[in-house]
């Protein structure tokens, strides 16, 4: 059994063809999936997905870029979904220093109001973090008194950041990247970290892993990053089956 822990089910992609991708998961031994929402209205659809099919959750949040639009209204409306036993937990939230982006301060403003969020819920968190991995860090620690677990979403950072999240208490999220043929640095990092800290995502409909690119991401494609972490660990396939499992279960409660 696989578990995809982030996905994007409610995204347009998906329209004409959501029950069929749903299905073909499940016929691939994907037998959860967490679908993600990255603003208010992502995560109303999220919910809606998880109250319509037994075999999905979602993380409910406001992304980096969405930023803006968290303000009381929104916060107390995701606390009323969050207390939701199919929530399961807040995200993705974050940080993202790309050009473009929202204020970096007003992003850290948006993100501790988040984790406070999840800690009142008793909620992981499912981090999104892009050019800013310092300040994640450093705002992890300094609010680790709110600290309900969590998971850093399709990590690309380094080892040195990695292990950090690790004592904090965090599990590395893998997906797609780490199929990528150019994607050595990713593949050294996470050939180096400890088996017990990880799980698997697909981020679908983005970031489709070789030898699928160019195709529509989907949960059933967990198996082929599944496959690939196995061989970077050097471990059996089924090793990275049953331990990313039990992780996700045991940080998502499901």
């Amino acid at each position: 059994m696989l578990i995809d822990t982030h996905a994007h089910l409610s995204d347009g992609a998906f329209d004409d063809i959501r029950g069929e991708v749903i299905e073909k998961a499940r016929q691939c031994s994907v037998a959860k999936i967490i679908t993600s929402g990255s603003d208010y209205k992502s995560s109303l659809e999220a919910f809606s997905l998880a109250q319509k099919y037994e075999d999905i959750y979602c993380s409910i949040g406001i992304y980096p870029e969405s930023i803006l639009e968290l303000n009381d209204e929104v916060e107390s409306k995701l606390y009323k979904l969050g207390q939701d036993k199919k929530v399961v937990a807040i995200g993705e939230i974050g940080l993202q220093y790309t050009e473009g982006a929202p204020d970096r301060e007003l992003q850290k403003c948006g993100f501790i109001r988040q984790i406070k969020l999840a800690f009142n819920l008793n909620k992981p968190i499912v981090i999104h973090c892009r050019d800013a991995y310092g300040d994640l860090i450093d705002l992890l620690k300094k609010n680790r008194e709110y600290f309900s677990g969590g998971t850093l979403h399709c990590y690309g950072g380094s080892y040195e950041i990695a292990m950090e999240a690790i004592k904090l208490g965090y599990y590395i999220s893998v997906g797609g990247v780490s199929t990528f043929k150019n994607a050595q640095n990713i593949k050294e990092v996470l050939k180096k970290l400890p088996l017990e800290r990880f799980v698997l995502e697909t981020d679908c409909p983005y970031l489709t892993p070789h030898p699928f690119r160019g195709k529509l991401n989907m949960p059933s494609y967990i198996p082929t990053i599944a496959e690939n972490l196995a061989e970077l660990k050097g471990v059996t396939v089924e090793e990275v089956a049953k331990q990313s499992t039990i992780n996700a279960r045991r940080l998502f409660n499901i």
